[in-house]
């Protein structure tokens, strides 16, 4: 006995398609500068963009897998390939983050020469290139956006501060020749990617191990259930997301002895359906109604 509806968000691939070129052109530039300059900085920040990369290709693959149709075998779909996109990214950032933050302590000692003019201009062509970026994964608001995107967005946020990270670098040097501005550069940006990465981590898991999605409050779902007519109790409520944008419920409702459980009989199936999508935008429901003396058993008709 239950009533099933479908929705969910599916990301822009568009968006993360010119996102990926606009990151794979500002890449190539900057490996290319690390290499002229020997900028540990920049060649961090490189490092942050390749893993960005990688990041909104997988993003990219996940939109078009959450897009095919549930099956025998799956039958909610592949809507959780853009949930463990998400997951992936978030343990790349924190491995760039760990390697470029030892890297930058190592060099902390004896920092060697930066040539800071070219590491001016390459900061700032970076900068305009991430910002180009962000411009084409923010387009359209961010009402409606999965958590893949969401990480993707992030990832791209955080090129955007390595850059003003790389340009501040460079611009000590110029200034004062003071060559540690570079390590300590890249050690602002692997700040700025460790945060960022776990608390992408810490909500794709979430997901993952069926926690209740953000927002919604388990007691107060069981109040308005216990609110429909007819209703006497509830129990095995158990609420979960199964992508971005598209939530479940299940729960046992508990009716009066006069109402009837024959097949056909939704009333309160309708009532408390509608008091759920009112609510809390809980479209996709499923419900049992049974009555207090009913066994440890499902009830068949």
């Amino acid at each position: 006995m239950g009533e099933h509806g479908h929705g969910g968000v599916s990301p822009d691939r568009r968006r993360l398609g010119w996102a990926l070129a606009i990151i794979s052109v500002v890449l190539l530039v900057e490996v290319v500068g690390a290499a002229l300059t020997g900028s540990l900085a920049l060649l961090a920040d490189a490092g942050h963009l390749a893993t960005d990369m990688l990041g909104l290709v997988v993003a990219l693959v996940a939109t078009v897998l959450a897009q095919r149709p549930p099956s025998r075998h799956r039958t909610y779909g592949l809507g959780r390939a853009e949930i463990l996109a998400a997951a992936l990214n978030a343990l790349a950032l924190l491995v760039v983050g760990a390697l470029v933050a030892a890297e930058a302590v190592f060099r902390l000692a004896a920092a060697p020469p930066v040539a800071g003019a070219p590491l001016l201009v390459l900061g700032a062509l970076g900068l305009v290139g991430n910002l180009a970026a962000l411009g084409v994964l923010t387009r359209g608001g961010s009402g409606q956006r999965s958590l893949n995107l969401r990480g993707a967005l992030l990832e791209v946020m955080g090129d955007v501060l390595g850059s003003l990270a790389v340009l501040g670098a460079a611009l000590v040097i110029l200034t004062t020749g003071w060559r540690q501005a570079d390590p300590v550069a890249s050690l602002v940006i692997a700040a700025l990617i460790m945060p960022r990465a776990l608390a992408l981590l810490r909500e794709a898991a979430h997901v993952l191990l069926e926690g209740t999605p953000r927002g919604v409050d388990t007691a107060e779902v069981d109040q308005v259930l216990r609110r429909v007519p007819g209703v006497r109790g509830v129990h095995d409520l158990h609420l979960w997301t199964i992508t971005s944008g598209q939530h479940a419920v299940s729960a046992h409702l508990v009716v009066d002895d006069t109402r009837s459980l024959r097949c056909g009989d939704a009333s309160v199936l309708d009532a408390a359906a509608t008091a759920l999508h009112n609510h809390f935008g809980l479209t996709h429901s499923t419900l049992q109604v049974e009555h207090a003396d009913h066994a440890d058993h499902e009830h068949t008709c």
